[in-house]
């Protein structure tokens, strides 16, 4: 499958199928298409087969708030084009999967993926960059053989970590990162800085070795530079 990413703040996914080839999504994530493309809703592929695997993907829908079902959409007949819009101003990246290799990545990054790709919950280890991180106590994890696409909201900031290199990353900034990197929290150091300097109570510390992700402009950061502007409701 050869694919593109066109229009970036603005981002879209215009994936060329050959005759017979796939791709997944969310349900609703498509955008456009030719119309020879068919689609079919299932369970998605990867997490397990039989009522086990159902069971699964069943509670990873009920904690990550996404939809149990994905939609595959199969090119019929000849060549096909599908197109996947972002979902606000940000970047679309590509993580190849080789099956030695996995990612991790926050709830709301998955756009679709390559048949082969698996994706299940990824729990933090540590509670506390959970619960106070800002990337939540549940992402989720890549692994397989294929491609998955992901949204960024904002521009995307790469680093490679070398193993014990850390990079201290304001809640909501880190977008994924290789399954090797591990994270902690820490507090902000002293009263008056925690108090008064904006940054809030705690910073997200991730430890290499390992690739990470950071976005520019995290979903509830752009929600909250938007909602003065908006005229506040009348009773």
């Amino acid at each position: 499958m050869n694919y593109e990413v066109r229009n970036a703040p603005l981002s879209v996914l215009i994936c060329e199928l050959d005759a017979g080839e796939s791709v997944e999504c969310q349900r609703g994530a498509m955008s456009w298409m030719t119309s020879n493309v068919g689609m079919e809703t299932n369970l998605g592929s990867g997490g397990g087969k039989g009522l086990l695997g159902a069971l699964g993907k069943v509670a990873k829908s009920a904690v990550t708030g996404e939809s149990i079902f994905r939609n595959t959409y199969t090119a019929n007949g000849g060549p096909g084009e599908i197109a996947f819009a972002s979902s606000v101003p940000g970047d679309i990246v590509a993580y190849e999967l080789t099956g030695g290799n996995s990612i991790v990545a926050q709830k709301s990054a998955y756009l679709a993926n390559t048949k082969g790709v698996n994706m299940e919950l990824f729990f933090q280890k540590n509670l506390g960059a959970g619960f106070f991180g800002g990337e939540g106590f549940i992402m989720q994890k890549f692994s397989g053989t294929g491609t998955v696409f992901l949204e960024i909201n904002g521009c995307t900031v790469n680093y490679d970590l070398a193993a014990g290199q850390s990079m201290i990353i304001d809640t909501g900034f880190l977008a994924a990162m290789d399954s090797t990197c591990s994270i902690s929290i820490e507090t902000v150091s002293g009263v008056g800085n925690a108090l008064l300097g904006g940054e809030g109570l705690f910073n997200t510390r991730v430890t290499g070795p390992g690739k990470i992700w950071l976005q520019t402009m995290p979903a509830s950061s752009l929600a909250a530079s938007i909602i003065p502007y908006l005229p506040s409701s009348r009773s």
